[in-house]
């Protein structure tokens, strides 16, 4: 199986702002993933602070 996870920070210009946002999706999406079994399927889509959706994470079969 893969953990496949897209984040756009293209629209994240403020300094530093990038960053923060991407840890912060980071934090909040991994100690979310308790929730999922993991299995081919599962995933969510990952919102930024202001709730905007900058992206996904999936679980797919691998290869």
């Amino acid at each position: 199986m893969k953990f496949v996870l897209e984040v756009d920070i293209s629209g994240m210009r403020g300094e530093g702002e990038a960053v923060a946002e991407l840890g912060r999706a980071l934090r909040y999406w991994g100690g979310n993933l308790r929730h999922y079994a993991l299995e081919p399927g599962d995933g969510s889509e990952i919102h930024d602070s202001q709730y905007r959706r900058v992206g996904s994470w999936h679980i797919a079969a691998g290869s």
